[in-house]
C-alpha cells in the first residue's frame, strides 16, 4: 500500500498526474469562485439601486451585472439557461424602476 502525502491535514494523491489534477483543481475551483463572487456582487449592487430607486444608477449597474452573469455563463460557472433567467429577471426589474 503507497501513503498519501498530507496536505493541511488532507490526504493527497501520491502519483505524479493525480498531483497534477489536484493542482488544477484547486486553481480551476479558485477561478470559479472569483467569477461566482464577481457576479453576485454586481447583482448586488443593482438590487441596491433599485431599493434606492436611482433611475440613472439603475442602467449602469445592469449593463455591469448582465456582463458579469454572461462571462460567469461564458466560463462554465452556471448554465446559460441560469444566466439567461437571470438576465431576464434584472432587465424586468429594470424596466420597473420609475425615472
Amino acid at each position: 500500500m503507497m501513503r498519501a502525502r498530507t496536505n493541511e491535514g488532507k490526504t493527497v494523491a501520491n502519483i505524479k498526474s493525480s498531483e497534477k489534477a489536484n493542482r488544477q483543481r484547486v486553481k480551476r475551483t479558485a477561478r470559479n469562485i472569483a467569477h461566482k463572487t464577481a457576479m453576485r456582487t454586481a447583482i448586488k449592487k443593482f438590487r441596491a439601486a433599485i431599493g434606492q430607486k436611482n433611475a440613472k444608477g439603475v442602467k449602469e449597474l445592469l449593463a455591469s451585472a448582465v456582463r458579469a452573469i454572461d462571462q460567469a455563463a461564458s466560463k462554465g460557472v452556471i448554465k446559460k439557461g441560469t444566466a439567461s433567467r437571470s438576465v431576464s429577471r434584472l432587465t424586468v426589474a429594470a424596466a420597473n424602476v420609475k425615472s
